[in-house]
């Protein structure tokens, strides 16, 4: 399973939005400088995390982006299914429609245990827990530079 680079932005895009928030809207901009990512990228990026409820944007002197809700109540399961869709990990084992030997398989158990796994694990970690991991890695970073 591989994890699109579209997801892997669009993650580090809500871990940036996360460090601000209540502190009002970030620009684009912004974040793609300091994330060293493409603004025209993260302008797609955004629209299936507003589709999802999960940031808002505004135009004008004070547009930007913001989260919709607390950093805390973020799930990577939900940015994770805004810009990926399902966390199935085959076609089949989301519809076993899609393939006449799915009533026969035996392996369609392992893709659909797997699945719930995956989709557990990510719905356990919150944007919150991203947060707090990348503030200690930065403070290490700076104490083994010091």
């Amino acid at each position: 399973m591989r994890v699109s680079t579209r997801t892997r932005y669009g993650i580090r895009l809500m871990i940036a939005l996360a460090g601000n928030y209540n502190k009002g809207n970030v620009l684009l901009k912004n974040v793609a400088e300091s994330e060293d990512i493409s603004e025209k990228y993260l302008s797609q990026i955004v629209i299936p995390l507003r589709r999802a409820g999960l940031l808002t944007g505004s135009r004008g002197m004070h547009g930007g982006y913001m989260l919709a809700k607390r950093p805390s109540k973020i799930t990577i399961r939900e940015i994770f299914e805004a810009l990926e869709g399902d966390s199935f990990i085959i076609d089949c084992a989301l519809n076993p429609n899609v393939c006449k030997r799915s009533v026969k398989c035996a392996s369609i158990e392992l893709w659909n245990l797997l699945s719930k796994k995956i989709s557990e694990f990510l719905n356990e970690i919150t944007l919150e827990d991203l947060l707090k991991i990348k503030k200690e890695k930065e403070l290490n970073f700076i104490e083994y530079n010091i």
